[in-house]
């Protein structure tokens, strides 16, 4: 995987960004972003586990299943998780059209409130190709309830960006979203572009942009971000920063080197689970919390093998529902589907047993 800073220099060939000035975004940041509503404000980002949700789909139709959705929300807010993400890697959003994003938006707000979890935060997945594509997203998220944008940078047109390239994108996305965004830096997810630290130290300084989420693997990025940014943690505030490593198998590293929490797929299958890792490190129980992270860290690895599958899978052998991804994804066979079952048996005694 190649960092962007060494990506091919902008040769000048890309249209004018009359569009995007910094004049009018300014002005328009300004006008509305500033006076942020109050319902947002009470919707605060918390150090502690994030889920990227699942998206759940009819078996046989492959229509969203808004049920299963919203039943599956309510299982995580239950858990104890601090908020959600939704339409990220984990919730297909390269399989869901725009019209379905704002129904799994609405859907999630609408559950969770009605289960009483009303100051929930819901982040939405809102990155695209272009930017324009990217703010309507944010404006979308917004009108359907979504509290904050979780942005992955783009990389179809990958070989003409240069690190300002990808500066600019995310700097005017900011400026003009409804919501704060987070910074989703995932290389696997994106081409290969991946945003080195010093370049999210210097996005984080926008005051639009709250947070980031860090699936690259890179602890040592990590530190440096958590350092520079001075993230939000269960002891202090600090200036307020969200700092997540992306995978549960790091968690206690993540921790350690300074992060307000993580993002784990894991946690669909096992959110109580991921959540007390978490809390016992906070406790200072740290043998407890080494152990636990051992088993969390074997059962990561499947999903980071098997991914969306084998979770959708082994949520439907423990608990009943799960059903397929959206294809091309493939279908597990039986064999399969025992294999990761199996696979999980550990973690999800652990689960059931809390």
């Amino acid at each position: 995987m190649s960092d962007i800073s060494s990506s091919t220099p902008n040769s000048g060939s890309l249209p004018p960004r009359n569009i995007y000035s910094r004049t009018h975004l300014n002005e328009t940041y300004s006008a509305t972003n500033m006076a942020t509503s109050e319902e947002n404000i009470r919707r605060i980002l918390k150090p502690g586990v994030y889920v990227p949700t699942l998206a759940f789909f009819n078996k046989d139709t492959e229509e969203l299943d808004e049920q299963t959705i919203a039943e599956h929300a309510v299982r995580m807010a239950k858990a104890g998780v601090a908020g959600l993400i939704i339409q990220g890697t984990q919730g297909e959003y390269a399989h869901l059209s725009h019209k379905e994003r704002c129904r799994i938006t609405r859907t999630t707000r609408h559950a969770v409130a009605s289960a009483g979890y009303t100051q929930l935060p819901i982040i939405v997945g809102c990155g695209a190709q272009s930017t324009g594509e990217t703010i309507e997203l944010c404006q979308d998220a917004h009108a359907s309830g979504g509290d904050y944008a979780i942005i992955l940078p783009p990389s179809v047109y990958r070989a003409y960006y240069s690190k300002d390239t990808i500066k600019d994108f995310f700097t005017d996305v900011a400026n003009t979203s409804p919501i704060p965004i987070l910074i989703y830096n995932f290389p696997a997810g994106a081409g290969g572009i991946e945003l080195d630290s010093d370049t999210i130290i210097e996005l984080a300084g926008h005051p639009n942009t709250v947070g980031c989420k860090l699936s690259c693997g890179k602890t040592g990025s990590l530190n440096r971000i958590a350092s520079a940014t001075r993230p939000l943690t269960p002891t202090d505030r600090g200036d307020g920063f969200l700092c997540l490593g992306g995978y549960a198998d790091i968690a206690l590293q993540s921790l350690i080197g300074g992060a307000s929490g993580i993002a784990s797929g894991l946690a669909n299958l096992a959110p109580k689970t991921v959540v007390r890792l978490v809390e016992l490190y906070h406790l200072g129980r740290l043998n407890e919390a080494r152990l636990l992270q051992e088993i969390v860290a074997r059962a990561d690895w499947i999903g980071t093998k098997y991914g969306i599958c084998a979770f959708k899978s082994s949520i439907e052998s423990y608990f009943g529902y799960g059903g397929f991804a959206r294809r091309p994804l493939p279908r597990p066979t039986d064999q399969e589907a025992k294999l990761y079952k199996d696979a999980f048996s550990q973690l999800v005694d652990i689960e059931k047993s809390l």
